[in-house]
């Protein structure tokens, strides 16, 4: 059998986009326990079963092998240091939450996305984790908007769905993409450069989208996170710019090209805001830290989308 790279492996498999929860149980004394998780599943509609993941090494692993169930805390986007605080440990992480026994006597959390409350249907040694098969006894959910996790950070989905509601007003779609340090930018009629941007995001073949203007410059990208959204031209229309990575391309002859950082030229770019806006950028990518700048070409602030404990 092929070896396979474990820390490829797990930048595979952290590509995929998942909710943030908390597993709860009690202990065999009475009291609280709970780590953070974002290996749960469905599994199953008739009957109802869920299912999350714990490693052996976990120190809560024979807590959770005895128990008589789990409850499963999908958290909010305001809940990102209930997140933190049960992955570490701190000895009372839930003197932090507010909680309540759920219909099978497991903490819910108050001021989730959603809960499910479960009893133990069946355990599954599973390689380095041990497969947790819940029951679902009692189940809620609230109109909040849910704490997500891709690559590495946690990510806000209603920022996302903020940027998209810009009806009745123009949107300019823009991307910052990188590859081995250097930037895409495209050549504008006045001799100066920019970013690539569209009146959409779109698809490949839509003519006004963002995507399609990326392929007539033979770049081929993976647009990972949303990095500023941001009003331009008194509020008249709304800028809305990605970043991500720059998988192949640009072709020659086709107005664009890669510019290293310390090469960008400031001066010729658009305007303020995208100088701003890209300055920032290097900046936070030096640091390996980004957020999401949220306000107007003038003022905002910046949403930082923190790094997993």
């Amino acid at each position: 059998m092929d070896s396979i790279d474990v820390r490829e492996l797990r930048n595979v498999l952290g590509a995929f986009a998942t909710g943030v929860t908390v597993v709860t149980t009690i202990d065999g004394e009475g009291q609280p326990r709970g780590f953070t998780a974002n290996s749960f599943t469905s599994v199953s509609l008739d009957p109802p079963l869920v299912l999350v993941c714990l490693a052996k090494t976990a120190a809560t692993r024979p807590v959770f092998e005895a128990a008589a169930g789990y409850a499963v805390n999908i958290l909010a986007e305001d809940q990102r240091d209930v997140s933190r605080t049960f992955a570490s440990k701190v000895e009372d992480r839930f003197a932090t939450v507010d909680w309540r026994p759920g219909p099978a006597g497991n903490p819910v959390f108050a001021g989730t996305s959603a809960w499910l409350d479960c009893s133990m249907h069946q355990t599954v040694d599973a390689g380095d984790h041990v497969i947790l098969i819940g029951r679902v006894r009692g189940c809620g959910h609230a109109p909040v908007n849910p704490l997500g996790y891709c690559r590495g950070a946690y990510v806000t989905f209603g920022l996302e769905q903020k940027a998209m509601e810009a009806r009745g007003r123009q949107t300019l779609v823009g991307a910052i993409l990188e590859r081995d340090g250097e930037i895409l930018l495209v050549e504008t009629a006045n001799g100066g450069f920019a970013l690539p941007t569209a009146e959409t995001l779109g698809k490949p073949g839509r003519s006004d989208g963002l995507l399609h203007r990326l392929a007539g410059l033979g770049a081929a990208a993976d647009l990972s996170f949303l990095f500023a959204v941001f009003d331009e031209d008194n509020d008249r229309r709304v800028s809305i710019y990605y970043r991500g990575k720059l998988l192949d391309g640009p072709s020659m002859g086709q107005g664009a090209r890669l510019v290293a950082f310390d090469g960008i030229p400031w001066a010729t770019l658009p305007s303020d805001a995208v100088r701003s806006m890209l300055q920032r950028y290097v900046a936070e990518r030096r640091e390996d830290e980004f957020g999401v700048y949220v306000g107007d070409e003038v003022s905002g602030t910046v949403q930082p989308l923190s790094r997993a404990v």
